[in-house]
């Protein structure tokens, strides 16, 4: 196979993003497949943190050490919230949908989930202590914010204007990546002293504002294609009715707004960039083509950080869908196991089908998505 060059973007969603690490783990099999880009938020940026620090280390170690990096990160995420009653429920995932939420009812994870409700993180007072950080700071190759490698991209969320907020270079810090995860109603605000300003800003999950952010894989510098893993399921036909299935969707619908938002101007500027096309065919007088062109010339669409992106999407809805948000804070070992299988199994087929579209065309109608 030719050598081909992609940019990540993986979002978020708690221990649902251990099918991101079973994504990524595939891809890495692939010697003709480069990733040049990394755009990642919660989970994502986790996953991200941990690929990033990985290939850094260089192209004889980068692989094999992006994987070590991962299998690390997801096992200290296990480790950390093994429950043994959820290990059992989920020993033959797919759970059937009845006992995912016999599964919610009787984890002690769901009892904490209600429970943030009405505690505060704030409640804790001295004994208040962040997991991720820890986890992040023990991965065996810990430098995601070194210049070598993929570039790094941290979505996080501005608690005081709501804006996005986006870490790269050396500010893609352990911080920046807890920022990114961090969930208001589990994680104290996370506050991140600006080098530049000297002026500290306090942030949520980037979920919020970019599930992940596409646009810092605009610039020219960049390969086109932007493969995105989805973990938040677009669609689900049931209608929810009971208040968990409620409250599941809505976050669901308000995690997925923003990557929807920058799908639907991705679409617009490509139907620019078809109209563009077509015009200089039809058109033969180079005046009326200069005219054209000052609408829709593609380096002043690429100056303002748009190009004509190719997108293709790396997802299992059918798997998502027999989930529910609650099972993202019940991360014992078993689900996380089954989930990076899934993912493996979810590339495997992605690459089957797409692998030679890569740095041609698209394989997502977004036309279709918007219809």
């Amino acid at each position: 196979m030719k050598d081909k060059y992609i940019n990540l973007a993986l979002q978020g969603g708690g221990a649902h993003g251990a099918f991101t690490w079973g994504v990524i783990d595939r891809l890495l099999d692939e010697d003709w497949l480069h990733i040049e880009g990394i755009t990642g938020t919660s989970a994502g940026a986790m996953n991200g943190a941990a690929l990033k620090a990985g290939l850094a280390a260089g192209a004889g170690a980068g692989r094999r050490a992006a994987r070590v990096n991962l299998a690390h990160l997801w096992s200290e995420v296990g480790q950390a919230s093994d429950n043994r009653v959820v290990r059992w429920l989920h020993s033959m995932f797919p759970v059937p949908r009845q006992f995912e939420r016999m599964a919610e009812i009787f984890s002690p994870f769901a009892w904490m989930d209600n429970l943030t409700r009405f505690v505060s993180p704030y409640d804790y007072g001295p004994f208040y202590v962040n997991p991720l950080g820890s986890i992040l700071k023990t991965l065996p190759y810990p430098d995601f914010g070194t210049d070598k490698g993929p570039q790094f991209f941290v979505t996080a969320t501005n608690v005081r204007t709501g804006r996005v907020k986006i870490f790269t270079g050396d500010q893609a810090t352990p911080d920046a990546v807890m920022a990114s995860a961090c969930l208001p109603t589990l994680f104290r605000a996370v506050e991140i002293t600006d080098p530049a300003t000297g002026i500290s800003e306090a942030y949520w999950d980037g979920g919020y504002s970019g599930n992940p952010a596409l646009f810092p894989l605009y610039t020219p510098d960049l390969p086109r294609d932007i493969v995105i893993v989805n973990i938040n399921p677009m669609r689900r036909d049931n209608l929810p009715k009971t208040p968990a299935a409620i409250q599941d969707r809505l976050n669901e619908v308000s995690f997925n707004a923003a990557l929807l938002s920058e799908l639907r101007a991705i679409n617009f500027v490509k139907r620019l960039f078809q109209e563009r096309r077509a015009a200089s065919r039809r058109i033969g007088e180079l005046k009326l083509f200069d005219m054209l062109n000052g609408l829709f010339d593609e380096r002043r669409l690429a100056n303002q950080q748009m190009k004509d992106v190719l997108v293709h999407m790396i997802l299992d809805d059918e798997l998502m869908t027999n989930l529910t948000a609650r099972t993202k804070i019940m991360p014992d070992p078993g689900l996380l196991g089954q989930m990076m299988a899934c993912g493996q199994d979810a590339a495997d087929r992605w690459l089957d089908q797409n692998a030679d579209a890569l740095n041609r065309r698209d394989t997502v109608d977004l036309s279709a998505l918007f219809t």
